[in-house]
């Protein structure tokens, strides 16, 4: 259930902050939120993230619902007490979906976080799908350093083999 809930919440976060920026901005159009650090600049991007791979939007749709079908698969997978890995992979299917609508209806994605140390701009959607990647990266080597950690302590102590004769 986590993880429909996540995937609805970001979804309905990602559908929210897209429409708020098309109802009040004309494509091209900036507002300077920090001054040469924040704007807020819709842009209608026929790519992937970070305008990649310009019209090519049928990889990206098939691409959207092999991911979807697989945060779909993996969330009857991963046991119910791991919710950080629960959590993390709805906000990849949150933002997979909401960028999914876009191309779906629209035919690009609607992006509008321009920071201005970055040549990009980006969208609520793709910023949930990078962070939890990083966060299922984090969980990943904390399990394995763990399971090291526990793998030292249950080894038996080794003695030496005695050589020879003796």
């Amino acid at each position: 259930m986590l993880v429909w809930l996540t995937i609805i919440g970001v979804w309905i976060i990602d559908r929210f902050l897209k429409v708020l920026i098309q109802t009040n901005f004309s494509p091209g159009e900036t507002l300077i939120v920090i001054p040469k650090v924040f704007h807020l600049t819709f842009v209608l991007n026929p790519g992937a993230a970070f305008g990649l791979m310009a019209g090519q939007t049928w990889i990206f749709i098939v691409t959207a619902f092999v991911v979807i079908g697989g945060v779909i698969y993996g969330q009857f997978r991963i046991p119910p007490r791991e919710r950080l890995t629960r959590i993390a992979i709805g906000m990849i299917g949150g933002g997979a979906l909401g960028n999914l609508y876009d191309r779906l209806v629209i035919g690009r994605v609607v992006d509008y976080l321009d920071f201005q140390i970055w040549p990009y701009v980006f969208n609520f959607a793709d910023s949930m799908i990078v962070s939890s990647v990083g966060l299922l990266m984090f969980l990943i080597y904390n399990e394995e350093k763990a399971r090291g950690i526990s793998e030292k302590i249950e080894e038996p102590p080794t003695t030496p083999r005695k050589q020879g004769n003796e």
